[in-house]
């Protein structure tokens, strides 16, 4: 089963070493490699979990980083 670029919507984040794990509404976990993203592959543990969800879910912010990320581009990256 696909998740629907229209209805995903992140509720949680977790970044290790190597990836972000994007928790969506339905309970299922996104997963993206770091070196997708630059800054946040050269940030800090700090920088990095200094996030916020923005849109109502629909996309993540870091405001340290000047960094956004949409949960429709991730998914559209990943498919």
């Amino acid at each position: 089963m696909s998740i629907s670029v229209d209805d995903a919507v992140a509720v949680d984040v977790m970044i290790d070493d190597r990836a972000m794990h994007v928790r969506i509404r339905d309970g299922r976990t996104l997963r993206a490699p770091l070196h997708w993203f630059p800054r946040l592959a050269g940030a800090t543990d700090a920088e990095r979990g200094d996030w916020r969800l923005i849109g109502s879910g629909e996309g993540i912010h870091w405001n340290s980083l000047d960094e956004d990320v949409s949960i429709a581009g991730l998914l559209r990256r990943a498919s």
